[in-house]
Formats: C-alpha cells, sequence, structure tokens
C-alpha cells in the first residue's frame, strides 16, 4: 500500500463480543466511520489493546486493517513486543498483509540501555521494506527515550524509512528537541489525543494519531490548523481537550474506558467491554461529565458545520 503517512492517523480501539474476541462487525464499521470522517488511515497502537491481545489476534488485528481499509488509506500496525524476535515477526506479517508502514514501542519490562535499543530498533528497521515509526509510550509505560538518540536513528536510516511517535512529558519541548537534534528532518506524529494538538502543529508536525472517540473533532481541529482557522481552532481545541483531560487521570486504562463508553454512545461498539485484568472502571459521576462535554463538543461541532461546509 502506498498510501501517504501525514495528516489525521487513529489508533483503532478494538472492539470485544460478549465471548472476549475481537468483534469483526464493529471493527469494519469503525474504519468505516474512520474514513467517512476524513481521517486519512488507521493504526493499531497502545489504546487498541494491543499489549493484552494473544499473538494470533495481533496478527489477525493488523490484517483486519488492511482488508476493512481496502485502500482507503494508510495503514501502520504494532509491532513493538518484549523480544527482538518477537517485533521483527509481527513487522514481516505487517508487509506480507500490505501495511504501508509499522510502528514499535520499545520493550517495557526492563530499562534498556541505549546500545540495546537501538539494536532493537535497528534489526526491526532492516527486516522489512516498510517506514518504521518509534514510538516512546513513556506517558503509558517505559521509559522515555533521547531526543539524541531518536536522532541517531533518523541519521542512520534517513527521514523516510525512521519516523516517530514521542510521547514522553513534557511533550512540546520535547518535539521541539526532537525537531532541533534533527534540523527540522525528523517526521514527527503528535500522541497526546488531541490535547496539545496546537501546540504540537505549530511546533513542526507530520500528523496525529489521536483515539477514535472525539475523531470527527480532531479531524476539524487538524484543518483548521492546516488552513490558519483561529476561530475554528479557539472553538473546538479546549472541548476536545476538556474530554481528553478526564481520560488522563487513569492512565491507560482511563483512556481505553472513557474511549470505549464514548464509542458505544456513538453506536459504533455494541459494548465498552475492555481486556482484563484493568485498574479503572469508569464511575458513574465521571460518565456524566463525559456525557456533558461530549454533548457540548457534538453542539460546537454542529454549530460550525456550515461554516466548515463552505470552505
Amino acid at each position: 500500500m502506498t498510501a501517504p503517512l501525514h495528516g489525521v492517523l487513529p489508533i483503532l480501539h478494538t472492539p470485544f463480543d460478549d465471548h472476549d474476541s475481537i468483534d469483526r462487525s464493529a471493527l469494519r464499521e469503525e474504519i468505516d466511520w474512520v474514513y467517512y470522517v476524513g481521517a486519512q488511515g488507521v493504526c493499531s497502537a497502545m489504546v487498541s489493546e494491543i499489549l493484552r491481545l494473544t499473538e494470533d489476534e495481533r496478527v489477525l488485528l493488523t490484517e483486519l486493517m488492511v482488508q476493512f481499509s481496502d485502500g482507503r488509506g494508510a495503514v501502520v500496525a504494532s509491532v513493538g513486543s518484549e523480544s527482538t524476535k518477537q517485533a521483527v515477526e509481527y513487522a514481516r506479517v505487517a508487509q506480507s498483509a500490505g501495511c504501508t508502514a509499522i510502528m514499535a514501542i520499545p520493550p517495557i519490562s526492563a530499562a534498556l540501555p541505549e546500545a540495546s535499543l537501538r539494536s532493537y530498533f535497528s534489526t526491526i528497521a532492516d527486516a522489512v521494506e516498510l517506514p518504521l515509526i518509534v514510538q516512546d509510550a513513556s506517558s503509558y509505560v517505559g521509559k522515555a527515550m533521547s531526543p539524541a538518540f531518536l536522532a541517531s536513528l533518523l541519521d542512520a536510516y534517513g527521514p523516510e524509512k525512521i519516523q516517530f511517535k514521542p510521547e514522553a512529558s513534557p511533550l512540546g519541548p520535547n518535539l521541539s528537541a526532537l525537531r532541533d537534534a534533527t534540523q527540522g528532518r525528523a517526521k514527527i506524529f503528535d500522541g497526546s489525543g488531541g490535547l496539545l494538538l496546537v501546540d504540537a502543529y505549530r511546533r513542526g508536525l507530520t500528523g496525529t494519531m489521536p483515539g477514535c472517540d472525539v475523531l470527527d473533532a480532531v479531524v476539524v481541529l487538524w484543518k483548521a490548523l492546516e488552513t490558519n482557522n483561529e476561530s475554528v481552532i479557539r472553538q473546538i481545541a479546549p472541548l476536545i481537550g476538556s474530554v481528553i483531560a478526564l481520560q488522563l487521570q487513569a492512565g491507560l486504562d482511563g483512556f481505553l474506558a472513557i474511549e470505549k463508553y464514548l464509542m458505544v454512545k456513538r453506536n459504533l461498539f455494541a459494548t465498552a467491554r475492555r481486556r482484563a485484568p484493568t485498574a479503572w472502571d469508569l464511575d458513574r459521576e465521571t460518565a456524566q461529565e463525559v456525557d456533558r462535554l461530549f454533548a457540548d463538543l457534538n453542539n460546537a461541532l454542529a454549530t460550525l458545520e456550515p461554516e466548515l461546509a463552505s470552505k
């Protein structure tokens, strides 16, 4: 697949049925909706519950993403694993399936020295022809990777082969540090879910990888940033941020619980089921606040619809 890696490339939420298996029908509907609202592709990553899937399920998810996308955009498969051997196998599956690119977090069971990290990412990159997006998922798990280390990977392979999704805090300054360390050559994707997209965009981005829960609003915001439409930016960005801020309270499970709750509200998923065990469940009062903020966001999008349609 030759679709460009650019723009809004959301991370899919993996729907599960009552038997705790991947719900293929719901996944197809989710992917159709992604393209309907104007995104440029689909990805798997942490909020796809990648680390909670079996090996067979990870392979299946990769294959279904390509099948259900049906050439409409880029497909990026998460291949990070605790062993280099397993990560390489996932990368080869992604290439065989027809993915556009792969993305990898480092192993999380140990704080690896840079020499081991370099060997890990280099071996993955060398195993396939696809571009590799190096994901620093230290906002969820693992240890942050320095801008200097990331720049060394780009120097070794070039900006088409090695790209980046930095998530270490503070996001904006770290993004700028990576940009400057690579003399602006690095292709960088925002991973803040939309919360910090405005700041990140203005520091230099190739694209953004939010969840799907407020994807329609993120697409509107991305287009507003590209056209410098400050009026739309000021109206939409704070509302997206208010939803994402609630998700931040409980780490990865905070994102998953609220994101899947919203996917049910959108009638895209039949259930908000997550793969157990989980560290946090959505309580009634938080759900009520999510409902209020989601309604505010939808009302704002509806109000803006005539203006956006005329552009």
